[in-house]
């Protein structure tokens, strides 16, 4: 990472009231770690860099009040894994999800996003500069190397990739000696690199069910329809008939269209609903399950903990803790 690389992100610890520490059990060594501030939120930011090439970011804090993050990060490729956090991206608008795979291209916008007080952000990443990963690939790849930024935007917001998954998770819990860091992480990096490329060859390779303007002016009007019914016991053959489609042709198109099935999109509003129960109501949890659309609060709570990283009333506590 060049000079000025480096300068942002001393600054922008600073600027997030951060400040050096010692790493605390539980994090790799060879990096620099960093403590928030007791007066802003509670935590660690433990960070490892190869100047020019790479950064590795392991977040593993919360704040005390929601927080609005606005970062015009340097021109980069960076994915991440999430194993908890809550809030919403705010360019464009959607919800941040834990559970999956989120890929972001530094240098050409800002990030803003709303992070909600007291739910923990944990997540390791990659952050890659140009000149690293456009080295890696061509000679990974040779005359198959294509520019990686479709590749990093195909795996955005992903829930299967779970080689991906494992390779950030034995980075964060690799426990060698700082020594043999060094080795490691570029290893590693590495391989992600390779990773994210080959998962997007394979996905190019699948066929694609090809959509008409007219199918999909049907399945946008289709996931209105679901956002205003969640809570309805809803069937497929009922999107159906809704869709002007059959079953068949509705899930495969549908799938093309929101990168999701029926039943993930379905579920996914569901929780999206729930959470806003959960953070400003009192409602008991077996009446959020029900007011979502599912009879089982223990169901609920599964889902909602698979979704959120957190069970519903752990994160209800979480949210509204007093100061």
């Amino acid at each position: 990472m060049n000079n000025k690389s480096k300068d942002y992100y001393k600054k922008l610890f600073k600027e997030a009231n951060f400040t050096p520490c010692k790493a605390p059990k539980g994090f790799p060594p060879g990096g620099d770690c960093f403590e928030f501030s007791p007066e802003y939120g509670t935590g660690y930011y433990w960070y490892y860099e190869m100047p020019g090439q790479y950064n590795i970011k392991i977040h593993d804090f919360s704040y005390k009040e929601d927080a609005v993050l606005n970062m015009d990060l340097p021109e980069c490729l960076s994915i991440t894994w999430y194993e908890s956090i809550s809030g919403e991206e705010l360019n464009p608008y959607r919800n941040l999800k834990c559970n999956v795979i989120k890929s972001f291209l530094g240098g050409y916008k800002p990030f803003r996003a709303l992070i909600h007080r007291n739910i923990p952000i944990r997540s390791i990443g990659i952050e890659y500069r140009p000149d690293f990963f456009h080295q890696v690939l061509k000679d990974s790849f040779g005359t198959s190397y294509e520019d990686p930024r479709s590749a990093f935007r195909s795996i955005d917001e992903t829930s299967d990739f779970p080689e991906m998954k494992k390779l950030l998770w034995d980075i964060w819990k690799y426990d060698g000696s700082d020594s043999s860091a060094a080795l490691y992480y570029d290893a590693k990096a590495r391989e992600a690199l390779s990773l994210i490329f080959e998962h997007h060859r394979k996905l190019n390779e699948k066929t694609k069910a090809v959509l008409t303007p007219d199918d999909t002016e049907l399945l946008k009007s289709l996931g209105l329809y679901i956002n205003d019914h969640y809570a309805d016991k809803i069937s497929i053959e009922s999107l159906a008939k809704i869709a002007c489609m059959g079953t068949t042709k509705l899930k495969s198109a549908f799938k093309t269209y929101y990168d999701m099935t029926v039943a993930d999109y379905i579920q996914k509003v569901r929780i999206d609903h729930a959470e806003h129960l959960l953070a400003y109501t009192d409602l008991p949890v077996s009446e959020v399950a029900k007011a979502v659309g599912y009879v089982s609060p223990g169901h609920f709570a599964e889902l909602f903990s698979n979704a959120k990283g957190l069970l519903p009333l752990s994160y209800r506590k979480a949210f509204q803790k007093p100061e």
